[in-house]
């Protein structure tokens, strides 16, 4: 071998160790600010924090929910401002993410990871997931979110049986103990329920009743429940055994005795929950 090709050879063998020695660039140089800038916020939204989500939306916000409603950095805000704190007796959510990937572009950045949302009372917890995808944009050294899309993952079948089955169990528990704080997170505020004689109430009609006494059950059991859930809607239908020491239909008397009906209940999860949007009940013949 002539000097001139084992210098080429040498050569030859020592480029890759020298290129595979060169530092890589990070394509995300931002993604720790990014990353720790999303974990405050999932806290911060935990706790329904107005300040948090001020700071984490540019005011040019997009926000896609997975409903298909689309929303600017105002209602937001609007909404975080009227929710209730969170409490022991208040059903909330709280959040976390999971897989996060960060793409840097500049002083533009995409975020994309799965938030995982355990929601409800000490009494009973849900678990809901989303793809989320936020754009951010970097202005006066202050990373923000501009747009926002947010695509359910749908529980599996069997699962979602099982949370809706344990909504209807813990809202009949609910109404036999005259218990309105833990009967709210279960309705919606549009709930309407249908009775046999065609008398329809309202959920703040209900709460109203429960909580003056009008209405009082010495007895209430569900039997042959089955469910059916068909994507974020899902329908219970069932027996029940029922019998009121107090009617607001008949003032200062109850029911002499324990009667059967037959109910539908209408659920539906926005997210956030199963709650109920309807009922209706219905005296065999």
């Amino acid at each position: 071998m002539t000097r001139a090709l084992w210098v080429a050879a040498v050569l030859w063998i020592a480029i890759p160790v020298v290129a595979a020695s060169q530092p890589v660039p990070d394509p995300a140089p931002d993604r720790g600010a990014l990353e720790a800038l999303l974990a405050e916020f999932l806290a911060g939204a935990s706790r329904n924090d107005a300040a948090v989500h001020d700071r984490f939306w540019a005011d040019s916000l997009v926000y896609t929910r997975s409903t298909g409603r689309r929303l600017g950095k105002a209602d937001i805000m609007k909404d975080v401002r009227a929710a209730p704190p969170a409490g022991p007796n208040v059903s909330h959510t709280a959040y976390s993410a999971e897989g996060v990937r960060v793409h840097q572009f500049g002083d533009t950045a995409v975020l994309a990871f799965r938030l995982v949302g355990v929601s409800g009372t000490d009494g009973g917890q849900e678990r809901s997931e989303f793809l989320n995808t936020g754009t951010f944009v970097k202005r006066d050294g202050r990373w923000q979110a501009v747009a926002w899309q947010s695509t359910r993952v749908p529980l599996p079948e069997a699962e979602a049986r099982n949370e809706v089955a344990a909504v209807d169990a813990a809202l009949h528990a609910a109404l036999l103990a005259a218990d309105v704080k833990a009967l709210e997170p279960m309705l919606h505020e549009s709930f309407i329920w249908t009775h046999s004689n065609g008398v329809r109430l309202t959920a703040h009609e209900l709460y109203g009743q429960l909580a003056s006494g009008r209405l009082r059950y010495l007895k209430l059991e569900t039997s042959h429940v089955t469910v059916s859930v068909h994507g974020t809607t899902a329908v219970v239908r069932g027996d029940s055994q029922r019998q009121r020491s107090a009617n607001p239909q008949t003032p200062g008397s109850g029911d002499p005795e324990a009667f059967p009906i037959y109910y539908t209940l209408t659920l539906a999860n926005d997210g956030l929950g199963w709650k109920a949007v309807a009922m209706h009940t219905s005296r065999p013949h």
